[in-house]
This record gives structure tokens, C-alpha cells and sequence, in this order.
């Protein structure tokens, strides 16, 4: 076969690949066309380079900066503010009209830097690859760059390597490589020099080494066979740039209820010119009359209420470890229905801790989790003085000796400097008192036979002063270590017969608990020196070691609050199907039952997704097209899906979910810049928390919404009425934006500070299919808009009938409204209780928005200056008191209203 050629132009890769890790051996070589001793000649690198391009991913072309920036306006929203705007500039009423724009010009930039971010991530993809690379070339090892890679070359990696491209691996020495962020495994991967079946998942393709993964120990060769765009890292570059970045539930929601609003204002305007028109009126006259009930009945105040209640939301999601890196994305969180979480490093501590320990035919649990060694063993259920227990001593002794790792204290942590699983040894043997630079110094190692992964075990001579004498220790795969003992260790440290079937059960038990066995034996030894020969038999079996990566504490809670609210929670992981089904019922996770794997899930039609989604919760061995496919079939059912994730496999993911979440701590640049929001603990915990938070910013929207709008209908409807009824305007056009703007910003916004209401998270999650006016908001927005209609046209008729002049009434059916809103805000503070039950001085924001807003309508009333620029006049005290009155009818009418309706619809 041919060497493929790829086209020279970036970013059009053939459509055409080859299954490399099946590809056996001699063949690959000679496809490529490369001796492995030699590496390729420079005028080969010189040709290949031209025909494949460039090591590197191609950037996806995005907008410019001036074509991102105009997209903002291109919104219904944005157009009634413009049309707001453009009125109130024809009606010469520059500050209203500098606002207004203002407030749009606002918007557009905060969304331009929104957007601009979330298109980072690609150039953080492109990032991933800026390495160097060590390969061979006309015989000789050279240093170049990873963009000058070709298919072809013979590349050397070391311990600390980044791998540069993906290679077939050719020659292996203890190699092992850390692939979480590609594939969500949470140990390094030992590679292994062989051929593999065509479809072995990602996951298990020990002889391949894909680019950005990093190389943890060992040492290999291995020739490229993907470069740029065709490599593994490069197909989810391109998975990110189709992923398609949706609407949030609310920015879905305001959309349809601006483009109603806005034909409902255009509507009532043409019809309001055309029935004056038609009764005789002027034409100058109605259009003034036009113009007024289209500033009324547009909701100024809105979109700037929006931005802000969301700000303050992310001011407390931060404040609970949560960074939001998009401001819609604190409402999304509220409308989530559906979870989906990586195991590793989100729901487990992506530590690995020993949990249990079997020695001298006795079974250890080991308390604590992570790499802090604190912790008791137990037996029996028992607490116990581990040093009475010699054989678990011997047995933590050997995990401790038979090791490369390095446990360190700093400052406020733990860390392990080395292998996980290492680590986790170290961190057993303290816990029983044992320190790794004690026991060495006490023991010094004479000589080691390093872990091959086609022997499965590590060993090492070590020498004991005090007696003089040798020991060989020795751990590994179980398999691997029992067919090498011919005894074991009875409780009293004395050789006994070996009971290989009740070793295996053991084995059997620990693994489906999800539990990672290795086993550990020893040997007396005489020389200085180590071969295989010495351990290929006679060991005396010590006893097991198991350990997992443990779940975090606080997620349990966190999953169980999810449930409460209707949450569903689904576990999306790389890692085995074991270790993520048992992980999943510690958690308490519900249809957990059984675990799907990635194989199963590629066998699974389309169209099989739906069922296969409603009925499992775990998913194991996950590749990232498979995450993205996952969310794309919960988001097709009507899910408001959040995903989580830190490893570039699921930058895709997180990209295309209703929510991204990638994790601060742990994750990598790719994740973070592909995500929402970023969790700064990468607790899942955290999640829950946000959610919460996003549910009142939610809430605290819709009261704003519903306390906003019967002012722009009240409004609407006193004009239409005045045009009807042949009578001077009640309020004017520049009247009816002091209201709308004075309001929002003293009244309406203040309800952006309302903290939560009890009993939030034992809601079920907000329908996303349903509309932001309900039925019963609708209702109630009605009600409030007719009682504003009958106070305001009331007492304006009222004032004029008694001989009062027309500034005068005027003034009077401007308070109406002011006072009115005034009133009707503490009903809103919760929608469905009295501003009693959610605590009077709860929100002391609502107390200094009403009190500075009584202040400014005074000066409205009755300074001259107010006088002269809003064409108000002075009111008396028997004025008040009927204003008075109808603030006290509406709040006293809202207030029944709501009691009937908790009395129908309780709980």
C-alpha cells in the first residue's frame, strides 16, 4: 500500500485513515517507507513536509472583530432598545436617549468579549502542540521542532516527553504515559509493543502514543503516523470548531418574548394612529400619540436589569468556587436537567488511596482517602494497633521499599511526586508509621529490576545493615506474582502453603468493589546483584495491597440534592467500566445497575440512544466523539444539559452543552476556554452549589419581568384609553420615560439582590419548553396592569373634572404609577408568598430603593427645575392620600390573588 499523501492546503486532511494500532509491525514500516535504525533522509522530511504540512492544528476562521462586534445588535431585544432610543432622540430628550444607547453599546461589548473568549479554545488546541521532539534522521539523533515532523519520522521519547504527534510505538522500556486529558483514564497507560484488533478502543491502544499526552516513565521509540489535523488531539479540534454553541434557555425565552413584544408595540401603535386618524384627530397629534404609547409599552429597563441580575449572580458563584466566564450561563444552570460528570478528578479525588489490605490470610480496611496519611485499619469492623499485625506491617513495608514515588508535605497539601499507585503505597505505610526516607536508610536498595509490562512486576534488592543480610521484595499484577510463590505468610510472619484459589477469590472480590490489586512477595537472596532468574520462583507471597481512586465526600450529598430537584445525574468517563460501575454506587447513584462501554454504545443506532439514555446512568470507556454524541441525543429529548469535564477529550463536549463546566484546578487550558463556567475546587459539589445559585437568579429574573411589564401595559392601556375616549394624554412621552427609567433603576433592580427562597432545590427543574409569561404571571400582570389603568385615567379624570389644571392631574397620574410600582414591588419579592414569609428586611436593597425613590418623585413633584423639564405641578396632601390608597388596593388585591392561588396549587 501506498503512502498517503496528504493535501498540501491546511485543514484538508483525506477523509481516508488508516487503523494504525492493527497495522502490523513490518508492514507499518514499510507503508511509511522508513528503516528504523536510519529515520528518514532530510530530503524526504523536505518532500513529506510539503505534501502534509505542518505539525500544527489549523485555526478555525472565526468573524473578524468588526463583523463579531455588529452581530451583538442583531438581537429582538437590541431593536426596541434602538427604537426606544431613536424615539426619545426625536422627542430631543438627549439624556434618555444617551442612556438608552448607552445601554445597548454596554450589551454588545460584554457580548463581543463573551465571544471572543469561548474562541480561544481552538488557539488553545493550537497551543498543545508547540513542543520539541528528539528523532532520528539520516541515522542521527537531532532536536527539531513538533511543527517540522512528518509522517515517517522515528521518534525517541523520555520520562517528562510531551508526546509530539501520534506514533506507532516500535521499541518500549518500562513506558508509560498519561493520557487522562485524551482519554479520561485516571493511572498512566503502560504501552506495549503489538498488534492490536481494528477496534480496540482509544483507551486500550497500548502500542500507540497520541499527541499532548505526557510521558510519565520509561522510555520508547515509536514512528509518526498522524501529524497536525489527522492526529486524535486534531479530529477534536475539529469536533470543537462543528460543536454548535447553543442559546441558553433564557436568551431562547427573552428572544421569542421580544419579537411578541415587540409586533404587540408596533400593533398598538398603528392602530392607535389609525382609529384617531380616522375619529378626526390630527395626524401630528396621534403620531405624538403613537410614539408615546410605544415608549410606554417598551420595557427600557429590561435588558440592563438582565446583565446585572446575572452579574450579581456570578458575584456569588464566585464567591462558592464557582468563575463564570459567560453571563447567560448563570441562568442555564438554573433550567439544568440533566448532569453529566466525568468520574475522574469531578466525582473521585483523583488520588489513589489503598482501601484494603490482605495479609497472612486477614483483611485490612485502610481509612482516609487521598494522599493525606491519616487514617486507621480495621479488622473485623475493628479499629486496631496495626502493629500488633506483623505480616500487614511486612506487607506495607514491601509496597514501601518496591517504589520510585515520593510522597511530600507542603505547605497546606500532599502531593506525590512519581506513579499514583506508588504514591498510594507510600501513603498506606505512613499511616502505620512508616517514613520512605526512614525505612530506605534502614534498607538501601542494592539493585532493582524495573517494571516491563510484558513481566508485570517490579523488584528490588534491598540490604538490611543491622543483620547483614539481602531480601528481595517484589510487587505486581497478582497473576503475575503467584505464579512466581511457592509459599505465603501466615499471620505469624511463618511460611505456609499456598492457597491459590482462595487468593483468587480474594482478587475477585476486591475487583468488582472496583479496586486496583497488586500483590506483594519476598525473597532471601544472597548477592549484591539482581536478575530475573532470582524471581522467576520461590517467592514467599506477603499479601495484597487495593486501592481505587475514592469518591469525594460531598458528592454523594451534592448527587442526592440533585435528585431532590430533579436532576438527573450521568457519570461520562474514559476510565474502566469496573472502577466507574463501583465509584457509581458508592456515590449513591440511581440506575446504576449496570455500565455501558464505549464498544456498546458504537454498536447502539441513533436511534436506540433515547431508551438507552433513560434507563443507564453510567457510561465507561468513553471516547470524546462519543461525549459529544451523548449530549447531542440529550439535548435532542429536551434536556437542559450540563457537562463537565477537565482533559481535551472533552472540549467537544463541554463546547456543545447547554453548560460547559471545566475544571480549574486539574483541567487543562483547552477544557477551561471550551467551558461556561469554571470550578475553581473542581468539586462536583461546586455544581450543585451553582445550581442553586442559578436557580434564584432564575427566579429573581421572572419577579423583575413580572414586576416591570404591568407598568408598560398600564401605560399602553391609558393612552389607548385617552385616544378612545377623545381626552388629553394623561402622561406625556418624556412622563412616561422618567417612570420607566427611575423605576427600574431605584425599584426593579433592587429585586436583583432577593436572596434565595426556602425550599429552592426541592423544585423540580423549569421546563425549558415552557414560556417566561405563564398563564398566572400573565394573569397577574393583567391585573396589576387594569388596576394601574383604572388608578392613573381615574385620578387624572378626577383632578380634571374638580377644575384642576392639566400639569396638575398629569402629576398626579404619574405618582399613581410610581407609587403603584412602589407597592406592587414588595409583592414580587417572592411570586408566591407575602413579603412576610420571605422576611421583611431580608433584602434591605429593596428598603433603600423605595425610600431614594420617594425622594426623587418629591423632587419631581414639586422642584421647579423637575417642573420645567417634565411639566409637572405641585400636588396636595388629599391627592397623596388617594395615591396612597391605590398603591395600598393593588398590593391588597395581589396579595388575595396569590393567597387563592397557593390554595389551589399547594406545595
Amino acid at each position: 500500500m501506498p503512502i498517503r499523501k496528504r493535501p498540501a492546503k491546511a485543514g484538508s486532511p483525506s477523509a481516508e485513515k488508516t487503523v494504525w494500532h492493527a497495522v502490523a509491525e513490518d508492514r507499518l514500516l514499510r507503508e511509511l517507507r522508513v528503516n528504523i535504525g536510519q529515520g528518514l533522509a532530510a530530503e524526504e522530511v523536505e518532500k513529506r513536509l510539503a505534501d502534509y504540512g505542518a505539525n500544527r492544528l489549523t485555526p478555525r476562521r472565526g468573524k473578524g472583530p468588526v463583523r463579531l462586534f455588529l452581530s451583538q445588535f442583531h438581537q429582538p431585544l437590541v431593536y426596541i432598545l434602538l427604537l426606544s432610543g431613536a424615539v426619545t432622540a426625536f422627542l430631543e430628550e438627549w439624556v434618555d436617549s444617551s442612556v438608552i444607547f448607552g445601554v445597548v453599546v454596554v450589551n454588545a461589548l460584554i457580548g463581543f468579549v463573551q465571544e471572543y473568549n469561548a474562541i480561544r479554545a481552538i488557539d488553545a488546541l493550537a497551543r498543545a502542540l508547540s513542543v520539541g521532539a528528539t528523532v532520528l534522521r539520516d541515522g542521527q539523533r537531532r532536536a527539531v521542532a513538533a511543527p517540522e515532523l512528518v509522517p515517517g519520522d522515528i521518534v525517541v521519547l523520555q520520562s517528562g516527553d510531551k508526546v509530539p504527534a501520534d506514533l506507532r510505538l516500535l521499541r518500549i522500556r518500562d513506558l508509560q504515559i498519561d493520557e487522562s486529558a485524551l482519554t479520561g483514564e485516571s493511572v498512566p497507560i503502560e504501552k506495549r509493543q503489538m498488534t492490536l484488533a481494528d477496534e480496540t478502543a482509544l483507551a486500550d491502544r497500548a502500542n500507540m502514543a497520541y499527541s499532548s499526552t505526557l510521558v510519565t516513565f520509561g522510555s520508547g521509540v515509536g514512528v509518526v503516523v498522524e501529524t497536525g489535523d489527522r492526529t486524535e488531539i486534531g479530529r477534536i479540534n475539529r469536533m470543537i470548531a462543528s460543536a454548535t454553541e447553543l442559546d441558553t434557555p433564557l436568551t431562547q425565552k427573552m428572544s421569542e418574548f421580544s419579537q411578541w413584544l415587540l409586533w404587540v408595540i408596533v400593533g398598538c401603535a398603528v392602530l392607535t394612529f389609525a382609529v384617531g386618524v380616522w375619529r378626526g384627530e390630527s395626524m401630528l397629534q396621534m403620531f405624538m400619540a403613537s410614539v408615546a404609547l410605544a415608549v410606554g409599552a417598551i420595557p427600557e429597563g429590561l435588558p440592563a436589569a438582565i446583565t446585572i441580575t446575572l452579574a450579581i449572580g456570578v458575584s456569588r458563584m464566585a464567591k462558592r468556587n464557582a468563575i463564570v466566564r459567560k453571563l447567560p450561563a448563570v441562568e442555564t444552570l438554573g433550567s439544568t436537567t440533566v448532569i453529566c460528570s466525568d468520574k475522574t478528578g469531578t466525582l473521585t479525588q483523583n488520588q489513589m488511596t489503598v482501601q484494603a489490605i490482605y495479609a497472612g490470610g486477614d483483611y485490612f480496611q485502610v481509612g482516609g482517602s487521598g494522599y493525606t496519611p491519616d487514617g486507621e485499619f480495621r479488622h473485623n469492623g475493628q479499629a486496631i494497633d496495626y502493629l500488633s499485625y506483623p505480616t500487614l506491617m511486612e506487607c506495607l513495608k514491601a509496597g514501601l521499599l518496591c517504589n520510585d514515588a515520593r510522597l511530600i508535605a507542603e505547605s497546606n497539601h500532599w502531593r506525590i511526586e512519581g506513579d499514583p499507585t506508588e504514591g498510594a503505597l507510600l501513603v498506606a505505610a505512613r499511616k502505620a508509621g512508616l517514613r520512605h526516607a526512614a525505612v530506605s536508610t534502614a534498607h538501601p536498595r542494592l539493585d532493582a529490576i524495573p517494571f516491563e509490562s510484558q513481566h508485570q512486576f517490579m523488584a528490588t534488592l534491598n540490604h538490611d545493615p543491622t543483620t547483614d543480610s539481602r531480601r528481595i521484595y517484589v510487587k505486581g499484577a497478582l497473576e503475575s506474582v503467584l505464579a512466581r510463590c511457592d509459599s505465603a505468610l501466615d499471620p505469624h510472619m511463618q511460611p505456609v502453603a499456598l492457597n491459590k484459589e482462595r487468593l483468587i477469590r480474594q482478587l475477585e472480590e476486591m475487583a468488582e468493589q472496583g479496586l486496583r490489586v497488586l500483590a506483594f512477595a519476598r525473597r532471601d537472596h544472597q548477592d549484591d546483584a539482581l536478575a530475573h532468574a532470582e524471581v522467576a520462583g520461590g517467592l514467599t507471597l506477603i499479601g495484597l495491597q487495593a486501592m481505587m481512586d475514592p469518591p469525594r465526600p460531598e458528592a454523594v450529598a451534592s448527587i442526592a440534592a440533585c435528585y431532590r430537584a430533579g436532576i438527573a445525574v450521568k457519570m461520562i468517563t474514559g476510565d474502566h467500566p469496573v472502577t466507574a460501575l463501583a465509584i457509581a454506587k458508592q456515590l449513591g447513584m440511581r440506575q446504576a445497575e449496570r455500565v455501558i462501554s464505549g464498544v456498546e454504545l458504537q454498536r447502539l443506532a441513533p436511534a436506540d440512544y433515547p431508551a438507552t439514555l433513560a434507563a443507564c446512568s453510567v457510561y465507561a470507556r468513553i471516547a470524546p466523539e462519543q461525549k459529544l454524541a451523548l449530549v447531542e441525543a440529550l439535548q435532542s429529548a429536551g434536556h437542559v444539559v450540563a457537562m463537565t469535564g477537565d482533559g481535551v477529550n472533552d472540549a467537544p463536549a463541554l463546547r456543545q452543552a447547554n453548560i460547559g463546566v471545566a475544571m480549574g484546578m486539574g483541567g487543562t487550558e483547552v477544557a477551561k476556554e471550551a467551558a461556561a463556567m469554571i470550578l475553581t475546587d473542581d468539586h462536583f459539589a461546586t455544581i450543585e452549589a451553582a445550581i442553586e445559585e442559578g436557580r434564584g437568579v432564575f427566579d429573581n429574573l421572572i419577579k423583575f419581568i413580572a414586576w416591570t411589564l404591568p407598568t408598560n401595559l398600564g401605560e399602553g392601556l391609558v393612552i389607548t384609553a385617552a385616544v378612545f375616549a377623545n381626552v388629553a394624554l394623561p402622561i406625556t412621552p418624556v412622563q412616561i420615560l422618567w417612570i420607566n427609567m427611575t423605576t427600574a433603576v431605584l425599584l426593579g433592580l433592587m429585586l436583583a439582590f432577593e436572596p434565595k427562597e426556602p425550599g429552592l432545590m426541592r423544585r423540580k427543574p423549569r421546563n425549558p419548553n415552557q414560556p417566561i409569561l405563564t398563564k398566572h404571571l400573565a394573569f397577574r400582570i393583567c391585573l396589576v396592569g387594569v388596576l394601574l389603568l383604572a388608578g392613573a385615567f381615574g385620578l387624572f379624570e378626577w383632578e380634571l373634572s374638580h377644575g384642576e389644571p392639566l400639569a396638575k392631574a398629569r402629576t398626579v397620574a404619574v405618582n399613581v404609577f410610581v407609587f403603584g410600582e412602589l407597592f406592587y414591588l414588595f409583592n414580587c419579592r417572592s411570586l408566591r408568598y407575602s413579603m412576610f414569609k420571605v422576611g421583611v428586611f431580608s433584602n434591605p436593597w429593596v428598603i433603600f430603593g423605595v425610600l431614594s425613590m420617594i425622594g426623587l418623585q418629591l423632587l419631581f413633584t414639586y422642584w421647579p427645575t423637575m417642573q420645567t423639564l417634565f411639566g409637572s405641578a405641585p400636588i396636595g396632601s388629599e391627592e397623596w392620600l388617594l395615591i396612597l390608597a391605590v398603591g395600598w388596593v393593588i398590593y391588597a388585591m395581589v396579595g388575595l390573588e396569590k393567597l387563592i392561588w397557593r390554595r389551589f396549587n399547594p406545595g
